[in-house]
C-alpha cells in the first residue's frame, strides 16, 4: 500500500457536479444585474430576452435553416417528454438505453405510454447498445451523451439518411460540448444547466422540418396536458419558438443563460466550447494511463464522454468487496475529497456501477481538473487503508 502524501493544491473551482454543473470563469451575481426582474415575460423586452436565448443558442450550436427552437418547461426531462407524448405512436419504436436517463425514455415508452409496437436496445453501463439493429423505418429514442455511463455516440453513421422514422435525441450533457449531427435528428432536447453552467427548471426543444410535419399531421389517441401541446388546431403553436413561453419562465435564470451565452461566443463559440471540454478528458486520459487503481467506465476511447467523465475502481482490494461494500467505499472516497473541499458532488450516480463521476463540460477550467488528479490518488490511499481490513474479512 503506498504512502501518498496530501496535495497543498486545490482546484479554484472544486464544483465538479454532473448537474447543476459549474458555473462559467469568472462568475458573479454581478452578471445578472440587468435581469427584467418583476416584469411580465409576455412585455416587450423581457420577450426580447426570452427570444435572444433562442436566437444565440441557434447561432451557436449551428442549427440548421427550417428548425425551430423554443424554451420549455421542466429542463430537459420536460422537453422530451413534450415529444414522447406528442409525436410518439405514428410508427414502431427503437429506444436505445443504455444508462438511466435513456432507461427512463424506456419506462416511459413501454410502461406509460404503452406503446405495443416498441423495443427496448439495450447495453450496460459503459457501453452502447447494438447500433446495426436499429430500424430506419422505426421512430428512435436515444440520449446521445450517458450523464451517468460516460459514454456517448461518436457519430451519426447508424442513423440511415433516408429513415422514415424520427430520431428524438435527448442531448442534454452533449449541446454546446460535442459536434450533433443536425441531419440524423429529428427533435434534440437540453436544458440550461449543463455544459453552460446555466440555472435549473428551464428546456429547450428543437425540431427539425419533419418533426414539425408529424406534429402537424398526426393526433395521439391519449390526452395530452397543457404543457405538452405544441399545436393548436392542427397547426404548430408558433409562439412557442419566438419566446412566447407556454408557463412562466424565471427572468433571472433567462439573464443567466444569457451571460452563459455570450461567454460561449467570447471563447470561440462551438469549436472554443469543444476544444474546452475535449482538453478536459485529455488531462483525466492522460492520468487514467498512468493510473493503478482507476479506469474509464467507458473503455472504447471512441465513444467515452468528455463531459460527464465516470471512473471506475480497478484495484484488487476494491474487487476483493462485496457489491454492498463496494458501494461505501466509493461513496467515502467521494466524501473525503468534499471534506477536503477538492471536489464537490462527484460520486456515481445512484443507478450508476460505484465510482467517481467528475463533470468536464466547458466551464471547468482544465487546470482544475489537473489539480483535482493528485487528490484523486489521495483519496484512493485513505479508502484504500480503511477498507484493507474488511478486504481480508469479505
Amino acid at each position: 500500500m503506498a504512502l501518498v502524501t496530501k496535495p497543498d493544491i486545490r482546484p479554484n473551482n472544486p464544483n465538479f457536479s454532473s448537474g447543476p454543473c459549474a458555473k462559467r470563469p469568472g462568475f458573479t451575481l454581478d452578471a445578472l444585474s440587468g435581469a427584467m426582474l418583476g416584469r411580465s415575460h409576455r412585455a416587450k423586452e423581457p420577450k426580447a430576452r426570452l427570444a435572444e436565448v433562442i436566437t444565440l443558442s441557434r447561432d451557436i450550436l449551428g442549427m440548421p435553416e427550417g428548425w425551430k427552437l423554443g424554451i420549455v418547461p421542466a429542463s430537459d426531462t420536460g422537453a422530451v417528454e413534450m415529444a414522447l407524448w406528442s409525436m410518439l405512436g405514428a410508427r414502431p419504436v427503437d429506444v436505445l438505453a443504455h444508462e438511466s436517463f435513456s432507461e427512463g425514455w424506456a419506462t416511459d415508452v413501454i410502461k406509460q405510454l404503452k406503446l405495443a409496437d416498441a423495443r427496448v436496445l439495450g447495453a450496460e453501463y459503459g457501453k452502447l447498445p447494438d447500433l446495426a439493429a436499429v430500424n430506419p423505418a422505426h421512430d428512435v429514442v436515444l440520449a446521445w451523451n450517458g450523464t451517468t455511463s460516460g459514454v456517448r455516440y461518436a457519430n451519426g453513421d447508424f442513423i440511415a439518411a433516408d429513415r422514415e422514422g424520427l430520431v428524438i435525441c435527448d442531448a442534454t450533457s452533449a449541446a454546446f460540448a460535442m459536434d450533433l449531427p443536425w441531419d440524423k435528428l429529428d427533435v434534440v432536447t437540453w436544458s440550461w444547466q449543463k455544459v453552460l453552467g446555466g440555472e435549473a427548471a428551464h428546456g429547450m426543444l428543437a425540431l427539425s422540418p419533419r418533426a414539425v410535419e408529424r406534429l402537424t399531421t398526426f393526433k395521439p389517441d391519449r390526452p395530452l396536458p397543457k404543457i405538452f401541446r405544441l399545436t393548436s388546431g392542427g397547426k404548430l403553436i408558433e409562439g412557442v419558438f419566438i419566446g412566447e413561453t407556454i408557463n412562466t419562465p424565471s427572468m433571472l435564470c433567462v439573464e443567466d443563460a444569457l451571460d452563459g451565452l455570450r461567454w460561449a461566443q467570447s471563447v470561440g463559440g462551438l469549436p472554443g466550447l469543444i476544444a474546452r471540454s475535449e482538453a478536459n478528458l485529455a488531462a483525466m486520459a492522460a492520468w487514467v494511463a498512468q493510473s493503478d487503481w482507476a479506469s474509464f467506465l467507458a473503455e472504447d476511447a471512441a465513444i467515452r464522454s468528455s463531459t460527464s467523465i465516470c471512473l471506475s475502481i480497478t484495484a484488487p482490494w476494491f474487487a476483493a468487496l462485496s457489491a454492498e461494500t463496494q458501494a461505501k467505499a466509493a461513496k467515502k472516497l467521494a466524501s473525503l475529497l468534499e471534506k477536503e473541499g477538492a471536489a464537490l458532488d462527484i460520486a456515481s450516480y445512484r443507478d450508476a456501477p460505484p465510482g467517481l463521476r467528475i463533470w468536464g463540460g466547458a466551464t471547468v477550467e482544465t487546470a482544475d481538473i489537473e489539480a483535482l488528479l493528485p487528490w484523486l490518488d489521495w483519496a484512493h490511499a485513505q479508502v484504500e487503508a480503511e477498507f484493507a481490513t474488511i478486504t481480508a474479512a469479505e
